[in-house]
């Protein structure tokens, strides 16, 4: 057993010291550090200089109230006035101004504009003239129908509409809203845990057999023993780097929170974490890890070149896309009958019937039943990937296809 745990340690220890481990670890802490402050960068990084904007009023009646709301809506923007096209053109030229809008009526007497720049791709910009130009036709429409302003805010109130859960035991929308957030995230967690450390240790394993380390390796210690301990000292790397990022990205949120509350955190919110929904996500990602490490470890040990790896894993990596997006599909369905389906199959479970505890109360008895189910498939597969690992790491030469696992299956008869 001493050899198992010098292979375990082994793998453990010259993955974490590796040059690319070290990068990718730190370029993606840069990246969560920098998408949880990304409200802090910006606005370190603005030079708070307000935008200019020109306007020509070919109709002479709506400068100042344009003007007026424009900037009352947006406080980093000027708003001047201009002659006409001809000098408005010679500003954007000399990067006086950013733009500027014509506004007229047309032959009904509706207001219209018509915003020009070099570059339309500020589409803040725009869409602020737009919503302002939409404010100064409905002030013209109130004083055209003789309207006071309470019948203007009734016009433009939305309907009052809200969702009710009759089950007692059913989430609220402000809790649903909380638990995606999570689930969002965990989700990702689990989809590149199983990719990118699965395909790891088949690379690993093709490897060792390339350069005929292999040799070295089952002459010292079994091939059942090697393969689990590769798996598992994978599994802590991917727990370690794991362990990183959530970490960092829980303090970067936890001290950001106040600030995002635009764009995805305004709907994927963050502020109750229920541990039971953590406890389920080291459960998911640790049991779909190592369903697909086994998997990805008997594949790698058919192959004989490093090159083959990629083709030979394309099944599986194609399984593990197919949940991620039921599984992002689901995410505003948790609910609908093919993700309860799917959430009992053992390759998609891992994340499907997390997405589902997360996001229902799903009884107890169904996620049992999906763990169990899944802890068998792997039982399964560990006992008939061992096989194929035993023999098809004594496997040299071209191997792509399925039916050297057969072949793998027979000498480990023999071995």
């Amino acid at each position: 057993m001493n050899k198992f745990w010098i292979v375990f340690a082994h793998t453990y220890l010259t993955k974490i010291k590796s040059k690319s481990f070290i990068i990718t670890t730190a370029v993606m802490l840069v990246l969560i550090f920098g998408l949880s402050n990304v409200t802090k960068i910006i606005d370190y990084f603005d030079d708070n200089e307000k935008e200019k904007v020109a306007v020509i009023d070919q109709t002479g009646a709506y400068f100042e109230l344009f003007k007026n709301t424009a900037e009352t809506m947006n406080k980093e923007l000027t708003v001047q006035a201009v002659p006409n096209e001809k000098e408005a053109e010679k500003q954007v030229s000399d990067e006086e101004i950013i733009g500027y809008l014509l506004i007229s009526e047309d032959s009904n007497g509706e207001v219209k504009g018509v915003y020009k720049a070099n570059e339309i791709s500020n589409t803040e910009v725009s869409a602020g003239l737009s919503t302002t130009l939409n404010q100064l036709k409905l002030q013209k429409v109130k004083t055209e129908l003789n309207l006071t302003d309470e019948q203007i805010e009734a016009l433009n109130a939305p309907a009052v509409f809200e969702t009710v859960a009759l089950k007692e035991s059913a989430k609220t929308e402000e809790d649903l809203n909380q638990a995606r957030g999570l689930v969002y995230i965990l989700l990702f967690v689990i989809y590149f845990s199983v990719l990118m450390y699965s395909s790891m240790i088949a690379t690993e394993v093709a490897t060792e057999k390339s350069s005929r380390v292999m040799e070295i390796l089952i002459s010292s210690i079994p091939p059942i023993q090697q393969m689990f301990a590769k798996i598992l000292g994978v599994a802590l790397l991917n727990f370690t780097q794991i362990l990183l990022f959530l970490g960092l990205g829980y303090v970067s949120v936890k001290q950001n929170l106040s600030e995002l509350n635009d764009g995805f955190f305004s709907v994927f919110g963050f502020g109750s974490i229920q541990p039971s929904i953590l406890v389920y996500a080291v459960i998911f990602v640790l049991l779909g890890y190592l369903l697909y490490a086994t998997l990805a470890a008997c594949l790698g040990s058919i192959v004989s070149r490093v090159e083959d790896v990629q083709s030979m894993i394309m099944p599986m990596t194609t399984l593990i896309i197919i949940a991620f997006l039921i599984a992002m599909s689901g995410l505003s369905n948790p609910g609908a009958g093919y993700v309860t389906v799917t959430s009992f199959i053992p390759f998609f479970s891992p994340m499907i019937m997390f997405l589902r505890v997360g996001m229902l109360e799903v009884p107890f008895w169904q996620v049992l039943t999906s763990i169990l189910i899944l802890i068998g498939t792997i039982g399964l597969l560990a006992i008939i990937g061992a096989r194929i690992y035993r023999g098809g790491v004594l496997m040299y030469g071209s191997s792509k296809s399925f039916k050297d696992i057969k072949e793998a299956l027979k000498m480990s008869k023999h071995s």
